[in-house]
Order: structure tokens, then sequence, then C-alpha cells
């Protein structure tokens, strides 16, 4: 099912993703909300996420933390996505989490990302070629 994206006004969702970047380090090891992000789906509703760095190597992006977040509500399409880092830089998504959102949804390569100020791409064009197609 194809879902108009139509303009996106990320304003909100940049200050949501700023308000999940909590920037805390409960120990020496562990850092969380060095980056946060916010998604919108196309009822309108907004999740958040913070990323968690581990000394050891584990632990998960801010993105994957807002989408795992919308799927609790059982929802998988995206209308928008952004992340910023504890500063409000906006940051693109890495290739795991293009993969993600690929993979929950198709429909998601039309999901519309804030990738720099003013610079609106969609998932397709960050994942022209996915790791799975829907048919495949």
């Amino acid at each position: 099912m194809t879902q108009d994206v139509g303009t996106v006004d990320f304003s909100e969702l940049t200050k949501a993703a700023q308000n999940a970047a909590v920037n805390y380090r409960p120990n020496d090891d562990v850092h969380i909300g060095g980056v946060g992000s916010a998604l919108r789906t196309f009822d309108g509703g907004i999740f958040t996420g913070a990323c968690i760095d581990c000394g050891c190597g584990i632990g998960f992006c801010a993105e994957h933390s807002a989408i795992a977040e919308m799927l609790k509500h059982r929802v998988t399409r995206i209308a928008a996505i952004v992340a910023v880092n504890w500063r409000g830089e906006i940051l693109p998504p890495c290739g795991r989490c293009r993969e993600l959102m690929q993979q929950i949804d198709g429909g998601n390569r039309e999901t519309q990302i804030l990738i720099a100020s003013g610079t609106v791409v969609s998932l397709s064009e960050l994942l022209p070629f996915p790791w799975r197609t829907e048919s495949g």
C-alpha cells in the first residue's frame, strides 16, 4: 500500500530527537543518548529513541530504539525520521538502520529522512540496492 508522504515539517521531529539525546554516562563503559532519533508514522504518531554505546561493542542506534518503540504499537510504516547527536547536529542513518527500515516494511523505501539541515532524501535514495527485495 502506497501512502503519500507529502511535505514533512522536520522541526517538531528534530526537537523530539534532541530531547531523546540525553548524553548520559552511568559509568566509564556506557554512553546513553549520544544520539537521539525521532520518527513520525503516517497516522501522526511520534516515537523517539536513544542510542546505547558500550565499551565492549554491544549496543544499538537511536533509530533502532525509536523503531522498536513504534513496533511495540504494531506499526511498521515510517513517514519521516531524523537523528541528531547531543549537540543537535543532524546525522544520516547508518547502513544497519537503513536495512532495518527497509526490512520491517518495504513501503519504508518512501520514508523521508533528514540527513543534513535542509536536505531530505528518501530511504530508496540512501539504499538503492537493498539486501533483499519484497519479491526476493
